[in-house]
């Protein structure tokens, strides 16, 4: 719906607006939105500091913002209707049209995430003018193709093995039209309940009940609190889902999406994301934005405190012969402590270096490889010969990463210290199923972030990319923060020309996505900028043009679309 000139100048002003939602157990029909707010495009931060407190650290920088965590939620229309008409759309693809010939044969190709909510709870398509507008603007720059949520609370909400493909099978359908490719990820979290959602897409309401009747299936830390983003991996093979374990519901649903776009498979949907955990990444909750639980860069909580977990830990003690190790560390500190501030991950003498902590990360971290192993069993089994590749994302949590004891990663399930490679066993892992390891925060540079937390985004990806060397497994990318300055886009463009593999040559990822579409990117300079990534991406490391001449291309190409802006402009004032 095109907003009246009175919405679009209260928008400007951050007027709060009226806006049409989908109704809710409250009854409510409306709600409102501050449009500024939503839409405020994020400086970015290009050099910060953390000040270290003694007590709170609600003053702290935000955390990389998830593709779960970024507020999006708006109408794209009036951002979007430049693109919707098609008479200048031949002049457009002229001037701005990658062969095939170039797509395939060199650079990266870009992907573009789709806004969280682009199939509503209805089931249907989303703002579906401007959605179809954006997708053509998207091709016309040459995006090789777009990623999209594929929300098991939405699509087996209501009764188990019902499934409501509705809006997907429009919304891929119109990237089909468009000549687009698909990422699909299977997104089996919760999206909503952290600070800034805008979007809030639960799990299935029948597996909402059964949490609800059992606790247990949530994940649980030492002092009792439970996290309902995602199933907690301890219950992966106990049918407590309605006579199904929850790797077979995953398993269900993603035979069901098989066989519903079988004839999608391998032509416009080419990989399938799977997801393992909260933010469809493989990780535990450990470090939870809800009611402020955690605040970056705080080393976040163990997360195995749930009766499964507890039942688990205990039998691998007493295997070990140690029957006494059956809990997980009750000196770890809280959310927000730094590793100093706690027995277990301090420097010397820390109990993460003790013969308990190396038993302890060593089960910890292998309960999650082992639900990435299950679910990957299963996926490659359903997805085999249908042409599409198979993806799992891992966070890039680079804070405290100069540390000896990581202790983020630590809590997160990532067994990386000082003296332990901890990406090695995830690449091998994917490596087993031949499939992607997608990574995020490739947009970041060491010195944009807080040094006092000892972040290091670089020195992570660079250990990422070793890793997936020595395995053999390809990589894939994603920037973690909305970012339009050409800072990042270039960080990226580097990040993504792989170093040279002694055994292989050289490497590039096998693709990018690009966080996120909103109106922000339809933004004249933004969008010039994104023009020339995107060109510069799909030209390769060995591209011979400089970035001022691609760019000088994408200049020419925003001036040829500038005849559409202008007659939306018009077109509003009406």
């Amino acid at each position: 719906m095109a907003m009246s000139l009175t919405h679009q100048i209260g928008a400007l002003s951050g007027t709060p607006l009226p806006v049409e939602t989908t109704a809710t157990n409250t009854g409510d029909s409306s709600s409102t939105l501050n449009a500024s707010a939503v839409w405020k495009s994020p400086t970015p931060a290009l050099k910060c500091k953390v000040t270290r407190q003694s007590g709170d650290l609600t003053d702290m920088l935000s955390p990389p913002v998830s593709p779960c965590r970024s507020p999006l939620r708006a109408d794209l229309t009036a951002a979007c209707q430049a693109f919707a008409t098609t008479e200048h759309e031949t002049a457009v693809e002229n001037e701005y049209k990658i062969s095939s010939k170039d797509k395939h044969e060199k650079g990266v190709p870009v992907y573009v995430m789709m806004p969280l909510d682009s199939v509503k709870m209805d089931n249907t398509v989303n703002r579906r003018k401007a959605m179809n507008a954006s997708l053509q603007a998207l091709k016309s720059a040459g995006v090789e193709g777009i990623m999209m949520d594929v929300w098991w609370g939405l699509v087996e909400r209501d009764n188990p093995g019902e499934y409501n493909w509705g809006g997907y099978v429009d919304l891929i359908e119109m990237a089909k039209k468009h000549g687009l490719k698909v990422q699909a990820v299977m997104s089996f979290h919760q999206c909503g309940g952290n600070v800034g959602d805008s979007v809030s897409i639960p799990l299935p309401k029948w597996a909402v009940e059964e949490m609800q009747k059992d606790p247990d299936l949530a994940y649980t830390d030492q002092w009792g609190r439970r996290n309902f983003e995602y199933i907690s991996l301890g219950c992966d093979t106990l049918p407590v889902l309605k006579g199904r374990t929850p790797v077979q519901c995953y398993s269900d649903f993603m035979r069901a999406f098989r066989d519903q776009f079988q004839h999608l498979l391998g032509d416009t949907i080419v990989e399938i994301q799977v997801g393992m955990g909260p933010a469809g990444e493989l990780r535990y909750p450990s470090y939870p934005e809800q009611d402020g639980t955690w605040k970056f860069p705080g080393i976040g909580a163990f997360q195995c405190f749930d009766k499964y977990m507890i039942s688990s830990l205990k039998a691998a003690a007493e295997a070990f012969g140690k029957p006494e190790w059956n809990s997980g560390p009750t000196d770890a500190g809280h959310y927000n402590n730094w590793p100093e501030d706690t027995q277990f991950f301090r420097k010397e003498g820390g109990g993460w270096n003790s013969p308990y902590g190396e038993f302890f990360l060593t089960w910890y971290s292998q309960m999650l490889l082992d639900h990435g192993e299950r679910i990957l069993s299963s996926a490659t089994e359903i997805f085999r010969d249908t042409g599409v590749k198979i993806s799992v994302k891992i966070a890039g949590i680079h804070w405290h990463y100069g540390s000896r004891s990581h202790a983020p990663e630590l809590t997160a399930g990532y067994y990386n210290t000082r003296y332990r490679d901890g990406y090695l066993p995830i690449a091998q892992m994917l490596a087993r199923h031949n499939a992607i390891f997608n990574f995020t925060c490739i947009e970041m540079r060491d010195h944009e972030q807080p040094q006092d937390a000892l972040c290091a985004p670089e020195k992570l990806v660079r250990q990422v990319v070793s890793a997936t060397q020595e395995a053999q497994v390809p990589l894939a990318g994603e920037n973690a923060l909305p970012r339009y300055d050409e800072h990042a886009h270039k960080q990226i463009l580097k990040a993504s020309a792989l170093e040279v593999d002694e055994n292989s040559g050289e490497r590039e990822m096998c693709a990018f996505t690009y966080l996120r579409m909103n109106p922000d990117l339809f933004q004249a300079d933004n969008w010039r900028q994104f023009v020339a990534f995107v060109k510069k991406m799909k030209e390769g490391k060995d591209a011979k043009r400089c970035w001022e001449q691609v760019e000088r291309e994408a200049e020419h190409y925003v001036h040829v679309t500038q005849p559409l802006v202008q007659e939306a402009a018009v077109a509003l004032m009406h």
